[in-house]
C-alpha cells in the first residue's frame, strides 16, 4: 500500500457508534478505508447498547446535542431494545429508540435514497434514478392513543381552549355495534420544519420536491400540511426554486403513487409519517436492497446525521462470535461516512475531504460493477461480468486497492 500525505479536518466530525456486526463493520471501514488517508477529526460517542445503558442514555443526548454544535454526524445502526434484548443485554430500562431521540432534538427530517449499480435492475425498470423518501417523522399515527369500544358507545372529540371554552365532536355512535378508535394529532410547529427541511434538501441536491396527502377525504388534518407546504414554499422558497430550476409539486398520494411507479425517479418524495414508513420500505425493496440504502437526518437549520437504512445485521454477528468471516455489505454504512465527509469538507471548505468521499464512493460502485461483491447482492447480479462474492474484509480491501488507483 503507497503511503499518502493524510487530508486535514479542521471541524470535528461527530462520530457515533453503534452495535453487534454493523459496529464490526464500522472499525474495518475506519483501518482500512479512512484513517490511512485522513487525520480524522472526530467527537466520539460510543452508542452501542451497553454504554446507552451504563449512562442511562445520557450517551444518546449528548451526540445529539454535539451535532447541533458541530453540524454533522455520522451514525452506526444501534439497537432499539425489545423484551428479549432486555434479557440478553441485562438492560436497567427499556431505552427509546436512539434515532428517535436524536431526531427529537434535531427537529429532524430524515431522507432515503438507494445507491444505483450497473448489473443490479431494479424491479421497476424504469427508475434509472434514486428515488429520495422524506418521511415526517413527528405525531400521527405514531403518538395516537386508542380504545376498543363497547356496544352502546358514544364517542366524541373534546377540544378545551385556552379560554376554558369547550367543543365537541361526535366522531360515532357504537350503538349498533362495538368497535375501535383512535385520535390522532399533529404540530404546525414540527409539519412546518419538515416543510423547510424538505425545501433546504432538495436545494441542497438540486431535484424537484414532491408532496403528496389525501386532502380531499382528510379536509382539515391533511388539507393543514397541504397548506402549512404551500405558504412556506410561496414566502420562502419559490424564488430559490425558480433560480435552481427545481420545481415544487403536489398531489394526492394515489396519484403520487401511480406517477412514482411510471418516472424514471430523480426526485425527493416527501411524505407523511405512515406514508413514509410504508413506501421508504417499498422503494428500498423495489430498488434491491436495505443494504444499498443511504440515511441522512437534516434539521431545518441545516444539521446533518448520515447514517446506513438498515440495522445491525444481528444474524451475522451471531456467526462472527462464532469465529466466522461474513459476507456483510458494508456498502450503506460507507457511505454514511462518505456523506458526512463530503459535507463536512463543504462546509469547511475543504476540497481535498470532498473529492476523497466522492472518489471512494467511486470506487465501491466500480468494485461491484466489476463483479466482485457480498453474498446479498450476489442474488440479484444481472451483470455481464459473472459475480465472485467475498468476505466483507476482503471486499473492503478491494475497494481500497481501486481507490488507491484514483488517488
Amino acid at each position: 500500500m503507497a503511503e499518502f500525505k493524510k487530508i486535514q479536518m479542521e471541524t470535528p466530525l461527530v462520530e457515533m457508534d453503534g452495535d453487534e456486526m454493523t459496529r464490526v463493520i464500522w472499525k474495518m471501514i475506519k483501518d482500512i478505508l479512512l484513517l490511512p488517508y485522513i487525520d480524522l477529526n472526530v467527537d466520539y460517542y460510543d452508542l452501542g447498547l451497553e454504554n446507552r445503558d451504563k449512562t442511562n442514555d445520557q450517551v444518546t443526548v449528548d451526540s445529539a446535542l454535539a451535532t447541533k454544535k458541530y453540524g454533522v454526524a455520522v451514525k452506526c445502526a444501534t439497537i432499539t431494545p425489545n423484551a428479549a434484548r432486555m434479557e440478553e443485554y441485562h438492560l436497567k430500562e427499556m431505552w427509546k429508540s436512539p434515532n428517535a431521540t436524536i431526531r427529537a432534538i434535531l427537529d429532524g427530517t430524515v431522507f432515503r435514497a438507494p445507491i444505483l449499480v450497473k448489473g443490479i435492475t431494479p424491479y421497476i425498470p424504469n427508475w434509472k434514478k434514486p428515488i429520495t423518501i422524506a418521511r415526517h417523522a413527528y405525531g400521527d399515527v405514531y403518538k395516537n392513543t386508542e380504545a376498543q369500544v363497547a356496544q352502546g358507545s358514544k364517542a366524541e372529540l373534546l377540544v378545551t381552549k385556552p379560554d376554558g371554552a369547550q367543543e365537541k365532536y361526535l366522531i360515532h355512535d357504537f350503538s349498533e355495534s362495538g368497535g375501535i378508535l383512535q385520535g390522532l394529532h399533529n404540530l404546525d410547529s414540527s409539519i412546518r420544519s419538515f416543510a423547510r427541511s424538505c425545501f433546504n434538501y432538495a436545494l441542497d441536491t438540486n431535484q424537484d420536491l414532491w408532496f403528496a396527502t389525501k386532502d380531499t377525504i382528510s379536509k382539515k388534518y391533511d388539507h393543514r400540511f397541504k397548506d402549512i407546504f404551500q405558504e412556506i414554499y410561496d414566502t420562502e422558497y419559490q424564488k430559490k426554486f425558480q433560480e435552481a430550476g427545481i420545481t415544487y409539486f403536489y398531489t394526492l398520494i394515489d396519484d403520487a403513487v401511480a406517477r412514482v411507479i411510471r418516472s424514471e425517479g430523480g426526485y425527493i418524495w416527501a411524505c407523511k409519517n405512515y406514508d413514509g414508513d410504508v413506501m421508504s420500505d417499498m422503494v428500498s425493496t423495489a430498488f434491491g436492497s436495505l443494504a444499498m440504502m443511504t440515511s441522512v437526518l437534516v434539521s431545518p437549520d441545516g444539521k446533518y446525521e448520515y447514517e446506513a437504512a438498515h440495522g445491525t445485521v444481528t444474524r451475522h454477528y451471531y456467526q462472527h462470535l462464532q469465529g466466522k468471516e461474513t459476507s456483510t455489505n458494508p456498502i450503506a454504512t460507507l457511505f454514511a461516512w462518505t456523506g458526512a465527509l463530503r459535507k463536512r469538507g463543504e462546509l469547511d471548505g475543504i476540497a481535498a475531504l470532498q473529492a476523497f468521499a466522492d472518489k471512494l464512493e467511486q470506487a465501491s460502485i466500480a468494485v461491484i460493477e466489476g463483479g466482485t461483491m457480498t453474498k446479498d447482492l450476489a442474488g440479484l447480479w444481472e451483470g455481464d461480468t459473472p459475480a465472485v462474492t467475498v468476505t466483507s474484509r476482503d471486499f473492503l480491501l478491494a475497494i481500497r486497492d481501486e481507490l488507491e488507483r484514483r488517488l
